[in-house]
């Protein structure tokens, strides 16, 4: 049976209730309501990261400000599971229009902010309607569109990463200079009772009125021990030694949440994470090449951008252009990853991806000190371009295998991996960073000693310009070296995730509806 086959009968696993509902939709309007809704998550972080010196100069707390970020995508992290259940069990719109309102109020309330912790607690709101953004943009878009369909949709909702990355940091900039930086969440507000109202006016669903029973306390062990896990993944190493009392604590507390986890959802009916998704092969190899994926997509994100400015030496503005260069392959190579995959398979079209990814990963190691612009671009649209080829069909392929009353559940893990990945990969690559810059400064000449910074001091003395010049250059060159030693650590992920691809199966056929 040849592949095309295969993904025409996969996309006969949408119900027939959909069918009906889906003919009077407008979709060319829904799909402007996805975009848009998609955007305030994906813009949220980037516009205020440029804001922050005007935020804290307003409302002080300079040693929080990194938990603006961290609770954020902690608790987005953590709700998206959540929120791809209750997809399944009460319908894609309502979930979608509720998670949306909740990301309003939250970045109303963000511009309200007093003092850090109360946008600290605001950015928290925040973040529990973008956890159902996420889990159902993706969802519904699964919902409306065929297998041969799916791909170009991606590429049109990628393409919104790619816009904010580099509209993000601009209109943040601008906002915090010449207006004020709570603007940057009261900007949110338009733009989202705009895609609300075309959420309410043009989605109609018809769903099967089965009734449901969750126990909530097997959910909130769940989302416990998954905030646990990633808490300990953003502070180790960073507010605390790995090896530390707080670590203990810390994994302790996971273990025994765990425990009374499984010991819950075992007994739930209809528990957020259901025993089929670990029984499927298909499930399990495309939601760990998705966590491998979200780690290798970290290294980049994290360090890219201040080596261009503290090695190569161009300006904060190209330095972000550099990074965002990635995201102009990206939306391309998802959108035609549709003709790839349906000739090839979900699989094949994936390990193409990271083939492509691994060459990136591997140009940069080639590069010498200090590297031209030119090859950090290019680097970056290799890896756009393999990201493009993994993501969309693992997310349609699984999409793909189950029917309507599942597909919240597998979009919702699918997307959770990968986020999960992106803390996991902030972790481990913070901690090659610092290990090598910290052993490259023990061994610097004696005769810089005296003027030698600390660890997390170094991005800071080369951007003041203070520094002699033969400082400057052993600096530069050791900042070289340790992003270099990120980039192997990066090409080691990469190779893990070509496994993991390898793992899933060559064809991903529909799963029993009895499992």
């Amino acid at each position: 049976m040849n592949m095309r086959k295969d993904e025409n009968e996969l996309t006969d696993t949408t119900t027939e209730v959909f069918e009906a509902a889906a003919r009077p939709m407008r979709r060319g309007w829904i799909l402007l309501a996805l975009m848009m809704t998609m955007m305030l998550a994906a813009m949220d972080n980037t516009i205020v990261s440029t804001a922050i010196p005007q935020i804290v100069g307003d409302l002080g707390g300079f040693s929080l400000f990194s938990w603006v970020f961290s609770v954020y995508l902690l608790i987005q992290t953590v709700t998206i599971p959540l929120y791809g259940k209750l997809a399944d069990m009460y319908g894609r719109k309502p979930v979608l229009m509720a998670g949306t309102i909740v990301f309003l109020i939250g970045s109303a309330t963000c511009a309200l902010s007093w003092n850090m912790y109360s946008l600290i607690a605001f950015r928290g709101l925040q973040a529990l309607g973008a956890g159902g953004i996420m889990a159902t943009v993706n969802t519904l878009a699964g919902d409306m569109y065929s297998v041969k369909e799916r791909a170009k949709i991606q590429g049109w909702l990628s393409s919104v990463w790619g816009i904010s990355a580099i509209a993000g940091p601009a209109l943040g900039g601008a906002l915090a200079e010449y207006a004020s930086w709570r603007w940057i969440f009261l900007i949110n507000l338009p733009v989202g009772a705009f895609a609300i109202t075309l959420i309410y006016l043009f989605v109609h669903e018809v769903k099967p009125h089965v009734p449901h029973q969750i126990k909530y306390s097997g959910a909130a062990f769940l989302l416990l021990s998954i905030g646990l896990l990633m808490f300990g993944l953003l502070q180790g190493g960073q507010a605390w030694p790995w090896l530390s009392i707080q670590s203990l604590f810390v994994l302790l507390l996971l273990l025994l949440s765990t425990l009374i986890t499984i010991r819950l959802e075992s007994k739930n009916p209809e528990p957020i994470m259901p025993g089929w998704i670990w029984k499927s092969r298909v499930l399990i190899g495309a939601n760990l090449s998705m966590i491998a994926m979200g780690a290798t997509m970290m290294a980049p994100s994290m360090y890219l951008p201040v080596y261009a400015q503290s090695v190569t030496g161009v300006g904060p503005i190209a330095a972000g252009f550099i990074l965002a260069s990635m995201s102009i392959t990206w939306p391309l190579s998802s959108a035609l990853s549709g003709k790839l995959y349906l000739k090839i398979g979900f699989r094949n079209t994936a390990l193409t991806g990271i083939c492509i990814a691994i060459l990136g990963a591997s140009a940069f190691l080639f590069l010498r000190f200090p590297g031209p612009v030119w090859a950090l671009v290019a680097t970056q649209l290799l890896m756009g371009a393999g990201f493009g080829l993994i993501s969309t069909p693992i997310l349609v392929g699984v999409q793909s295998v189950v029917g309507w009353n599942k597909r919240g559940v597998v979009t919702g893990a699918n997307m959770f991996s990968r986020y999960f990945g992106q803390t996991l990969g902030a972790a481990i690559f913070a901690a090659i960073f610092n290990a090598n810059l910290v052993s490259s400064l023990r061994i610097a000449p004696p005769a810089m000693q005296p003027n030698l910074p600390r660890a997390n001091a170094v991005i800071g003395t080369l951007q003041s310009g203070e520094a002699s010049p033969q400082l400057q250059l052993f600096l530069r060159q050791t900042f070289h070296a340790a992003t270099h030693y990120v980039y192997l650590g990066l090409l080691i992920v990469a190779i893990i995730t070509l496994g993991f691809i390898l793992f899933t199966p060559a064809k991903f056929t529909v799963l029993n509806e009895e499992a």
